[in-house]
C-alpha cells in the first residue's frame, strides 16, 4: 500500500471511561450506501482511538467515499479530496495536514474486520506513522489449516538469513534443487519446502526466525481470514463488531484502473459512548479482562 493510506487525572474523551472503570466505551458507526458497519476502537492504541473520534465528532469523514476497494483484501476510506471528486479523479494522497504515531500491539492485528490505519509507504516513511485520517477495513482471505505454519514465520528476518545462505558455496546442492522446485512453478510447493528449512536456516545462520503465534490468531486467519502479511507494519486500532458483511458487499463492487468504485460508494460516521455492557448485549463484543 504505498498510497495513503501517561496523561494526569481524567481529562480529555478518551480517558473518561478510562477514569470511570472503563464502565464505558464508544462504538463508531460507518453507514454507506451497502449498510451499515459498527466498531469499537482499542484503549491500547489511544492516540488513533481519540484521533478517529475527534475526527467523527467534527464530521470529517461524512460523505467521503470508500475510494480504494480490493476483492479478497481491503476498502480504504478518509481522504478529504474524495468530497467532491470528478468521477476518475485519482485519489488517495488527502488528509487534515497530519500523521499520527505508530501504535502496533502484538495483541490486534489484520483478521477479517480489523479497523487499521493507512500510511505513505517504507521509503517516504520509515517511521510508518499513520495517515491522520485515512483507514482501511480488512476483508481478506481465510488461510487453509495446512499454511498456518506461515504465521509463525518472520518473513523479514528469513529472507535476510535465507539470503546469507544462498551466497555461502557450500549449500550450492540445497539451492540448486529450491531452483529446481521453484521452476515447476509450484509456488505453493516451493514455500513450504523453504518453510520446512527454516530449523536448519536458524541453526546454519544463528538467526531466530520462528515467534510465539496466539492460538486466536491462528483460529481467526483460518476460520474467518484477514490479511497476516500486514501485520507489525500498519497500526490495527479498531475491529468491527457488527456487519462484517458489509465489507463483502463494498469489496465486491466494480472498481475502475486504480481500485475506485465505478459507482461512489459514500460514507456517514457517527460515534456514541455506551455501556460496555450494553455494547456487549448489542453487538456480541466481549470485552477482554
Amino acid at each position: 500500500m504505498k498510497r495513503l493510506l501517561t496523561i494526569i487525572g481524567c481529562l480529555g474523551l478518551l480517558w473518561l471511561s478510562q477514569c470511570s472503570g472503563k464502565k464505558n466505551d464508544y462504538v463508531v458507526t460507518i453507514k454507506t450506501s451497502e449498510g451499515d458497519m459498527v466498531a469499537i476502537l482499542y484503549d491500547e492504541t489511544p492516540k488513533h482511538k481519540e484521533n478517529f473520534i475527534k475526527l467523527t465528532k467534527e464530521g470529517y469523514y461524512n460523505d467521503l467515499l470508500f475510494h480504494r476497494v480490493i476483492q479478497g483484501f481491503m476498502i480504504q476510506g478518509g481522504d478529504p479530496d474524495s468530497k467532491n471528486a470528478a468521477p476518475g479523479q485519482p485519489l488517495g494522497m488527502g488528509g487534515p495536514g497530519y500523521t499520527v504515531e505508530a501504535e502496533f500491539n502484538s495483541k490486534f492485528f489484520h483478521e477479517k474486520g480489523a479497523l487499521s490505519a493507512a500510511r505513505l509507504g517504507d521509503d517516504q516513511n520509515p517511521a510508518k506513522a499513520s495517515s491522520g485520517s485515512q483507514f482501511y477495513i480488512v476483508q481478506g482471505t481465510v488461510m487453509q489449516p495446512g499454511d498456518a505454519e506461515s504465521l509463525k514465520i518472520d518473513q523479514i528476518k528469513l529472507n535476510a538469513a535465507f539470503q546469507k545462505v544462498v551466497q555461502d558455496p557450500n549449500n550450492q546442492p540445497l539451492i540448486d534443487s529450491l531452483n529446481q522446485l521453484y521452476m515447476t512453478g509450484d509456488m505453493q510447493a516451493y514455500q513450504r519446502k523453504v518453510y520446512s528449512l527454516v530449523p536448519r536456516i536458524e541453526k546454519m545462520t544463528g538467526t531466530k526466525i520462528y515467534r510465539d503465534v496466539s492460538p486466536e490468531k491462528v483460529k481467526a486467519y483460518t476460520t474467518a481470514g484477514g490479511a497476516p502479511h500486514l501485520d507489525g507494519e500498519y497500526t490495527v486500532f479498531g475491529k468491527v463488531i457488527s456487519g462484517l458483511d458489509v465489507i463483502d458487499k463494498i469489496a465486491a463492487v466494480a472498481t475502475a484502473p486504480g481500485y475506485r468504485p465505478v459507482e461512489d460508494v459514500r460514507m456517514t460516521v457517527t460515534v456514541e459512548e455506551l455501556p460496555r455492557k450494553k455494547i456487549t448485549e448489542l453487538y456480541g463484543y466481549t470485552y477482554p479482562d
